[in-house]
């Protein structure tokens, strides 16, 4: 019988099996960050190896605006949003990056609309372009970053589209019309915007970490408002720009209840999706914060990068209550861990590639090394596991894919014109990429 030390891990969607057949989500579609789990891997086969800008690709449409947040696919539909922003003029540039401490890789905009996009899953043709937030003077923001990042969430009829301290809001996925906004909970993000929501029944939970506020809170699905807000907890560095993070939680269900795993700076937190109170929390040991990459999960394991100034691996058995530091952390390993990309759990490996193009792959049971080898580029985005591939997509637009296995074998490597910020979606036995210019279908003809 198990027991909650002996979990029966299922990783759960936008909730759970059950709900994916209530909503309509289908095995084959793409609803939230990630994919149906959250982990970047899919079960269909037949995905292209090889493409480039003539081969392999179904249709490729421009997209308005800048935005890095990945494409969200259901029924005939893929969603995106963008910043559809102003230009500044060298004047105003200056003038207002005077008045910005340490404006070093930071970018300005003038006034932007922030839109939800809809695209025909067939055609390439777009079908809806939403504009939900107008904003007259944006904060600035990283220049790898965008004002549109995070991911949309789809949960039956709605898209859930989250721009941080811009707002959130809740488009009907069949018409366009936008159901609710709410933009009433502000925070400074320095860098931009990040987090992507997740949807868990009734609600959508969205993590609230800048320099100046650091909670995660959930909105009611059907009015915006909120259900609860739940204050992190944990001892941080008394520097505020040390206080942001940028992840986006993970839903799992254990033996004896939903929880919510979500990792801020410092700490990662386990909490009660239904109310918001928290289970559990782990520090990470050292100075972690600016957090990115989504955890991903293995047997009793949750597998949390803590970013910057140094990444740290850790890996957390996820069955405690309280401060459980000393208790359920496994292992650790601080070795070319990714800021900014998350990671694949398979079939008992971690494969990953950080941001300067070191690819690994670990044991997950114990942290012990199996491979590592060097891909081309920077990486931002995050990889995908299909078959017996990992893609690896970087800020070039090459990706390179490799055979999964206690061994490094490089399979193809593929060039499209512009690169790759946004992670990737599968639906069908398509691969759908968002690069800095255009959404593709690639599938194998």
């Amino acid at each position: 019988m198990l027991t909650a030390a002996r979990l029966f891990i299922i990783v759960l969607t936008v909730a759970s099996s059950a709900s994916l057949t209530q909503t309509g989500i289908a095995d084959d579609e793409w609803p939230q960050f990630r994919g149906p789990e959250g982990q970047g891997r899919t079960e269909i086969t037949g995905l292209p190896l090889t493409w480039s800008e003539t081969e392999n690709v179904v249709w490729k449409t421009p997209l308005p605006g800048e935005g890095h947040s990945s494409p969200v696919i259901s029924g005939n539909q893929i969603w995106v949003t963008s910043a559809i922003a102003e230009k500044l003029s060298d004047e105003e540039m200056q003038k207002r990056l005077a008045t910005i401490k340490n404006p070093q890789s930071l970018q300005l905009a003038g006034a932007m609309q922030l839109q939800a996009i809809c695209v025909n899953r067939d055609s390439g043709k777009i079908l809806h372009a939403v504009t939900l937030f107008t904003i007259s003077a944006p904060e600035p923001k990283h220049a790898l970053n965008s004002y549109a990042s995070p991911t949309p969430v789809i949960t039956g009829n709605r898209v859930i589209c989250h721009f941080g301290t811009y707002g959130t809001a809740c488009v009907n996925r069949e018409t366009g019309e936008v159901l609710w906004r709410n933009d009433a909970l502000k925070l400074e993000h320095q860098n931009g915007p990040g987090s992507s929501p997740v949807v868990w029944e009734d609600l959508a939970i969205v993590h609230l970490d800048g320099t100046n506020t650091q909670s995660i809170v959930a909105l009611k699905l059907q009015n915006g408002e909120v259900a609860w807000q739940t204050m992190r907890s944990g001892q941080m560095d008394p520097t505020p720009e040390l206080q942001k993070a940028y992840c986006t939680p993970l839903l799992v269900r254990t033996a004896d209840r939903p929880l919510l795993i979500s990792p801020a700076a410092n700490w990662v937190y386990g909490y009660d999706p239904r109310d918001g109170r928290e289970i559990w929390k782990a520090s990470y040991g050292q100075l972690g914060f600016s957090t990115v990459p989504r955890p991903v999960i293995s047997g009793d394991k949750v597998y949390v990068a803590t970013s910057y100034m140094q990444s740290r691996l850790l890996a957390v058995r996820f069955d405690g209550a309280g401060d459980v530091t000393s208790s359920h952390i496994a292992w650790t390993s601080d070795k070319q861990i990714p800021q900014k990309p998350s990671m694949i759990a398979r079939e008992g490996r971690l494969y990953f590639v950080s941001d300067k193009g070191i690819a690994r792959c670990l044991d997950a049971a114990t942290g012990e090394e199996k491979w590592f080898d060097r891909l081309p580029g920077d990486y931002s985005a995050s990889p995908l596991s299909a078959e017996d591939r990992l893609y690896f997509f970087n800020q070039d637009g090459i990706c390179t894919v490799l055979k999964t296995g206690d061994a490094f074998e490089k399979l193809a490597e593929n060039k499209l014109d512009a690169g790759y910020m946004a992670s990737p979606a599968v639906a069908g036995k398509a691969l759908f990429l968002r690069t800095a210019t255009a959404l593709y279908r690639l599938e194998q003809k």
